[in-house]
């Protein structure tokens, strides 16, 4: 949590100014049954209107000036607060673009959600909270306790009494709560997780027929959540009468005193008033703090859960200073493997073994194999989404860990297996491309991607609204503009990882013959389970159980490769075994 605090640095006069003015509003509210009592005592005692009018224009006064005190309490430490929480996100979100993909799949992506909302605003308002009461409640509390000493010690001895009471009472039951809260917070964060889940694989669910067994565990889940809450709730529901009882006896026992003294003339009735306001205000103020601790006990374990984050370190280095980018010939090898292995971080087993291939400038390389094979662990390890465990990848005669991230950016271009798009317009998308793409630029980057007709098709054209990921466009409409997204960046190396998987056969050949006529023509790696893609590719590698079984040209594989004979035949009637191409 201390690492956390760093957030509040620019906030350090609010941090002070929040607590002090705190401070003076309970000053004014502990002066307050002093001036009810001299009312009591001297105003309606001596039937003096005049001093009674006065005392309670010094009541309003009271009153008004802790009211600002309050405001401007408040004010500043919302301006903390808000100020912290902002900042603290503002860090997160940009350590966690920092991670790898390592990383991002340990964090998980609801957990890091979590972290960026959840636990963000369980930390403003345990800021907040401990800005205005963390020292105002025990001000008030220990402050009542000297101002009864000021009205009459010997009764003001039934505080030293009640307070000890009271402390032991709210912060027993604290105690006990606090892991139980902790627990019923475990129990949140599993329903919020089978929730997610639920609505994320709803198509998925439904598909299998699985709804009444989905149905039953999230009930089964919600059911142990419930009886936690109630357990720790009937705990926590004891602080208000167990309170109260103390608070009514201490009352009877200053009454009873007080009703004595008053009697035996030893004690004025105001004073009386006094000492029962007196210990209205620590009731109260224990009741708050009481609060205030178990908030700031929830905002420090959403502390402890940010600060992990913000722990991580990524597992990638980059050079601050990277050699310049090498001039590849035509013809020479631009992507190099050898012998390279992968294993996923807490994974038992590899996702690719002993890899080792080359691919020459300006070739086209198809990859082709089952689903599992491991093709997209393949080519993310090209554009380092991810590092080998094993072995060496170079692009241009160099290992890739030798680049910048900004060099590797800008010489490899990949669309991913799913089409991702931002809300926003058609052109703001287009422009994560390249952000200073001309508009012949972006129409080059349409036609080629099949996508020209899109947005000719738009009434708005390239400024078309696109909603959150893309859900106003269709499958093949998402996967064209997202090529074209990457096709503006220019890259020499362009890899499609299954990019086209809802576009038809058509279409799909026309995509790929445009992207095989670009000048200067870029190395393109298509991933595919479609035969079709990649049969005319310069070279075909054919993937199965994280390891390379076959390499060559579509002829070469089908007289060698039982795999990938497998795979065609099971897609092609040979009559059709001319058509289509790149």
């Amino acid at each position: 949590m201390r690492k956390l605090l760093v957030f509040l640095k620019d906030y350090k006069k609010e941090s002070i100014i929040a607590p002090l003015f705190k401070m003076l509003e309970a000053l004014f509210d502990l002066l307050v049954p002093l001036v009810v009592a001299s009312i009591i005592n001297k105003g309606i005692k001596y039937g003096d209107k005049t001093y009674i009018y006065q005392m309670c224009g010094v009541l309003i006064l009271l009153a008004v000036v802790g009211l600002v005190c309050a405001l401007c309490a408040q004010y500043f430490a919302a301006k903390a607060a808000v100020g912290f929480a902002a900042k603290l996100r503002h860090a997160l979100f940009t350590h966690i673009q920092s991670l790898s993909f390592t990383e991002l799949d340990m964090q998980g992506t609801s957990a890091l959600m979590n972290r960026m909302t959840s636990d963000v605003n369980q930390l403003q308002n345990g800021v907040n909270m401990a800005l205005r009461l963390l020292l105002r409640s025990p001000f008030i509390v220990f402050g009542a306790m000297i101002m009864a000493f000021t009205v009459n010690v010997q009764a003001a001895f039934t505080f030293v009494v009640v307070i000890p009471v009271l402390f032991l009472i709210v912060f027993g039951i604290i105690y006990v709560t606090l892991p139980l809260y902790r627990k019923v917070q475990e129990r949140l964060d599993q329903v919020l997780r089978r929730t997610r889940e639920n609505l994320s694989g709803v198509r998925v669910i439904r598909a299998f027929h699985r709804e009444d067994e989905e149905i039953e565990s999230f009930c089964a889940d919600n059911e142990a959540l419930k009886k936690e809450q109630l357990f720790v709730g009937k705990i926590s529901a004891l602080m208000n009468p167990l309170t109260y009882v103390v608070i009514n006896l201490g009352v009877i026992a200053l009454l009873w005193n007080g009703g004595v003294k008053v009697s035996a003339g030893a004690m004025e009735q105001g004073d009386v008033v006094a000492l029962l306001d007196y210990m209205s205000q620590i009731l109260v103020e224990l009741v708050k703090l009481a609060n205030t601790i178990v908030l700031l006990t929830r905002a420090l374990a959403s502390g402890r859960r940010v600060a992990g984050v913000l722990e991580v370190e990524s597992s990638m280095r980059f050079p601050n200073a990277a050699e310049p980018l090498s001039q590849v010939e035509e013809g020479e090898e631009i992507i190099g493997f050898s012998h390279v292995d992968l294993t996923y971080a807490g994974a038992g087993d590899k996702s690719l073994e002993d890899v080792t291939f080359s691919v020459k400038k300006g070739q086209t390389v198809g990859i082709i194999g089952g689903t599992g094979s491991g093709k997209t662990s393949l080519v993310h390890l090209i554009p380092r989404f991810y590092d080998a465990t094993g072995g060496e990848v170079r692009i241009g005669g160099r290992d890739i860990r030798t680049y910048s991230k900004q060099q590797l950016c800008n010489m490899v271009g990949i669309v991913m297996q799913k089409a991702v798009l931002f809300r926003g317009t058609i052109r703001e998308n287009l422009l994560w491309g390249k952000k200073d793409a001309t508009e012949e630029e972006l129409w080059k980057a349409l036609t080629i991607a099949q996508a020209k007709e899109i947005v000719e098709g738009k009434a708005d054209g390239l400024e078309e609204e696109i909603e959150q990921g893309g859900r106003n466009l269709s499958g093949g409409q998402r996967q064209r503009l997202a090529i074209a997204r990457t096709l503006v960046g220019q890259h020499p190396i362009l890899i499609l990882d299954d990019s086209s998987s809802a576009l038809d056969y058509a279409t799909d050949a026309r995509l790929r013959m445009a992207i095989a006529d670009l000048d200067p023509k870029p190395t393109v790696l298509i991933v595919s389970q479609r035969a079709a893609s990649i049969l005319y590719a310069d070279l075909i590698i054919v993937m199965d159980d994280g390891k390379i079984v076959g390499q060559g040209t579509h002829e070469q594989l089908l007289e060698n490769c039982p795999v990938y004979r497998e795979i065609y035949d099971s897609q092609f009637d040979h009559s059709r075994a001319g058509k289509g191409g790149v």
